[in-house]
């Protein structure tokens, strides 16, 4: 009997969390890689599918850290142009 390392996590439902809620480019590299794991893994390719579960969590992360920072950017520009409006005083 092979004696086989054991499977690494795909991180697809982070992957496809991050897609959604945050920024879908890298989201999308990251579903992508994530879709790869299982099966280099059924086919023997162990340090490959390691490779390519780093690389899902990797860009899910990214996906997730660039989806909040964009957030916050927004939230500046439009709190930045409410406070404009009230201290100018026309509303």
């Amino acid at each position: 009997m092979e004696n086989k390392p054991t499977r690494p996590g795909n991180y697809l439902a982070f992957a496809i969390i991050s897609t959604i809620l945050c920024c879908l480019p890298a989201g999308i590299v990251s579903i992508v890689y994530a879709a790869k794991v299982n099966g280099l893994y059924d086919d023997g390719h162990y340090d490959q599918a390691e490779r390519a579960s780093k690389n899902a969590k990797t860009w899910a992360i990214v996906s997730a850290v660039a989806g909040f920072v964009a957030i916050g950017i927004m939230f500046a520009i439009y709190g930045l142009a409410i406070f404009s409006i009230f201290s100018s005083g026309n509303f």
